[in-house]
């Protein structure tokens, strides 16, 4: 994996990536390729109405390239997919 930016807080639990929007390969999910939608935390985690920011690590979500089901992962895991 390449070296980049470390990221930076955009508020209500979000973080600045220079990857966001782009095609990403999530080598924890054997290679999927996604467009990164955002990184933050998990709301899955929480239960009923989120009305303040999940005290959880931030994690990257992603969505098919030709649509469908997002998923997330490590931002660890991700690395920028040849355009």
């Amino acid at each position: 994996m390449t070296t980049r930016p470390p990221m930076q807080p955009l508020g209500l639990g979000h973080w600045k990536h220079p990857l966001l929007g782009h095609r990403v390969i999530d080598h924890a999910h054997d290679d999927r390729i996604g467009i990164l939608r955002a990184i933050a935390p998990d709301t899955k985690v929480s239960t009923g109405l989120v009305i303040k920011v999940p005290d959880t690590p931030p994690v990257a979500w992603l969505a098919p390239v030709t649509g469908g089901v997002e998923w997330t992962t490590d931002p660890e895991a991700i690395e920028a997919a040849k355009e």
